[in-house]
């Protein structure tokens, strides 16, 4: 299970906002039903966080990088773990997310990283103003700066993530790109409910078995 109980808050996984954040179907899929499927991407993406999964500390030019380093927010009620945080000599803390694409700008990537932030700035009782997306095929990094703004919608995704899950309802799927790349497209069968909703199944079934009158 990735959702626990702890003193009557339901403590959310900061993956499950990420999930939300890209589409809150599958975050239902996932933190709900327990549904989780693999594709291509998902294999590469375990396979690029192998390397960081395993709880190391290393020294490095003026900084200690520590990997896989356990997260939470009693405040907030969610926890999960840090690819890595650098602590530099000067007392400035950077943690890096490692993603397996190219280096892009996407909002569920940076409501991840801010989450971790929000932990680390209650457990460290430290301010932390940037981190950075790590690219595994650019070897490039995005920094990402913590506003108030990317703040306010970290918190928010939060509180939506547990309402959901108190509701147990299943979001309606979105039924756009994004489902293309999902490993969940065939278990979450966003066309034929998208054509249901829209009136529209007939239709869908004709154009799928091309059937003819």
């Amino acid at each position: 299970m990735v959702i626990r109980k702890r003193d009557d808050l339901l403590i959310i996984q900061i993956s499950a906002l990420e999930h939300w954040a890209y589409c809150p179907r599958q975050c239902a899929l996932i933190h709900i039903d327990q549904i989780y499927e693999e594709n291509i991407f998902t294999i590469r993406g375990s396979i690029v966080h192998k390397a960081v999964d395993k709880p190391t500390v290393e020294w490095c030019e003026g900084k200690r990088i520590e990997r896989a380093l356990p997260l939470w927010s009693d405040s907030l009620g969610i926890s999960g773990r840090a690819d890595s945080v650098e602590f530099h000599d000067d007392g400035r803390i950077y943690p890096v997310e490692k993603k397996l694409g190219k280096k892009r700008i996407t909002k569920p990537d940076d409501i991840q990283l801010c989450a971790q932030v929000l932990c680390l700035e209650e457990m460290l009782r430290v301010r932390i103003e940037r981190g950075a997306i790590s690219s595994h095929q650019s070897r490039r990094r995005r920094e990402v700066e913590f506003t108030e703004d990317l703040r306010t919608e970290t918190t928010d995704t939060i509180d939506q993530v547990r309402i959901m899950i108190h509701s147990g309802r299943l979001p309606e799927p979105l039924n756009d790109n994004r489902c293309r790349d999902c490993s969940l497209a065939d278990v979450c069968n966003p066309d034929i409910i998208s054509a249901c909703r829209d009136g529209e199944f007939e239709n869908y079934i004709t154009d799928l078995y091309e059937v003819e009158e």
